[in-house]
């Protein structure tokens, strides 16, 4: 089996790597050579030889059997699949296009019309779990398309997943994703607003944040970002623009349901000002700085 895999960052890198060490054939291909550079030592390290490096997105797909995108928006997506030299251009007939991204139901349907006309099955198979989940394979896999084609390529996505889920017809994984990451960005902020109540109060950030992890309150997000606040990392694992571009996401699927959702509005409108002010590829809990900002106190352990 011949695997093509394009997007190699954060999430896309380490899902490569864990096809190179199960020894598939690959073909890889990322605008950034280092990263490419990257998973080939992975695949070496495990004595995969079977791996080349496409000079195009399109010479990565031509040939494969399959193709993963990780992409970070629907607008490259699209360029990525639809263009003149496309992967759906390159593609051969009966070849099976895993979309590994998050994405919205407009795109969905042009790109998988796209591919159905050329005789390409097609899945959308967003994951959850972060770059930890990314590295030992452990992440969420949420599958929307034809019960069939998902039977016939799960064993693969076992290899970058420990949860596998079918979730129903195509579209179906991507709204399972955008549903479920918008609770990290509402508790982020709602997060950070209990800590500086409970600090402009008197009670020390640190003190604050273990009252809250031990409590109704307690959530992965308390645990895992909210340290990361108290030091001023402001967690590097995830840039501040792709938080916003998951925000923006939520309210255009929300438009596409007829969904009314007024503290995704409030939190999206954060995350847009926070990404003007301090930048699309700073870390993506920079958010806080907006609300530490406007209270003149920075949420730090003592």
């Amino acid at each position: 089996m011949r695997i093509a895999f394009i997007g190699l960052g954060n999430m896309g890198g380490p899902m490569a790597g864990n096809l190179a060490r199960a020894g598939y054939e690959l073909a890889l291909f990322d605008l950034d050579s280092n990263k490419v550079d990257a998973v080939r030592s992975t695949g070496v390290t495990a004595g995969n030889q079977a791996m080349t490096t496409a000079t195009t997105a399109a010479d990565a797909a031509s040939g494969a059997d399959i193709v993963f995108t990780s992409l970070p928006n629907p607008k490259i997506i699209e360029a990525v699949a639809l263009g003149e030299k496309g992967i759906v251009a390159a593609l051969p007939k009966g070849a099976l296009w895993i979309d590994l991204s998050t994405n919205n139901l407009e795109c969905e349907r042009r790109i998988r019309a796209a591919a159905e006309v050329r005789g390409i099955d097609f899945l959308d198979a967003p994951v959850s779990g972060g770059i930890e989940g990314a590295g030992a394979g452990t992440l969420m896999i949420m599958v929307g398309g034809d019960a069939q084609v998902f039977g016939r390529c799960k064993p693969v996505l076992d290899k970058i997943g420990n949860r596998v889920m079918h979730l129903g017809p195509h579209g179906a994984g991507y709204v399972a994703k955008i549903a479920q990451v918008v609770l990290c960005y509402l508790n982020s902020v709602a997060l950070s607003e209990a800590l500086m109540l409970g600090v402009k109060g008197g009670v020390p950030a640190d003190t604050m944040l273990g009252i809250i992890q031990g409590s109704t309150g307690a959530s992965y997000v308390a645990n895992r970002y909210g340290p990361a606040i108290l030091d001023g990392s402001y967690d590097p694992g995830f840039a501040l623009g792709l938080a916003h571009k998951d925000m923006a996401l939520t309210l255009e699927l929300a438009g596409s349901v007829g969904a009314t959702l007024p503290m995704c509005e409030q939190v999206e409108a954060v995350y847009k000002k926070a990404v003007d002010k301090y930048g699309f590829d700073q870390n993506h809990l920079m958010a806080v700085k907006l609300l530490e900002e406007q209270n003149g106190t920075f949420l730090r352990s003592a």
